[in-house]
């Protein structure tokens, strides 16, 4: 039987991935996966922020930078702590690495929701809560990798509001 914190981590992902079973909702979490490999949605999106908002495009940029920049620090978290991926769960989606902790795509959505809805880009944070659940949805991290990865993602991106220039 499963008890304490890491039960608890299990039981909840287990619920979660259930709803997987539905083909429409095991869909669309395996697009916002795929979407979000590598914070290439979130790259792409602040790219087009610079493009489109060309006053701003220099916050835009930023924004991006710091989107990447807590990606980056997560793949390197995730290099320290080396948590293993649920076993307990057959995942829906293929992952480029074997670690959990913290997620990554949940790291870059929080930093993206953050720094782009600093720049008045509000519709990023509920897309950024649909890839973190999307996550958990595919079988491929716990709750607490992704609340650990979206700590990190919004901490980075609060901690360089004030070089993108908004949000100060």
């Amino acid at each position: 039987m499963d008890r304490g914190f890491d039960g608890m981590d299990r039981r909840l992902l287990s619920a979660v991935h259930e709803c997987g079973r539905d083909p429409r909702i095991a869909a669309v979490a395996r697009a916002l996966s795929w979407s979000g490999e590598h914070g290439a949605l979130w790259l792409a999106a602040g790219l087009a922020g610079a493009a489109v908002d060309r006053e701003r495009r220099g916050a835009w940029l930023r924004a991006t930078a710091l989107t990447t920049t807590a990606h980056l620090a997560s793949m390197g978290v995730k290099r320290i702590v080396r948590r293993p991926r649920p076993a307990h769960v057959v995942p829906l989606v293929r992952t480029a690495g074997r670690h959990s902790f913290p997620s990554s795509h949940a790291t870059s959505a929080a930093a993206a929701a953050v720094a782009y809805g600093a720049l008045g880009a509000h519709v990023v944070s509920p897309l950024a809560a649909a890839m973190c659940v999307s996550r958990m949805v595919v079988g491929v991290h716990y709750p607490s990798d992704i609340a650990a990865g979206a700590a990190l993602g919004a901490l980075t991106a609060r901690l360089g509001a004030r070089w993108v220039g908004v949000g100060q």
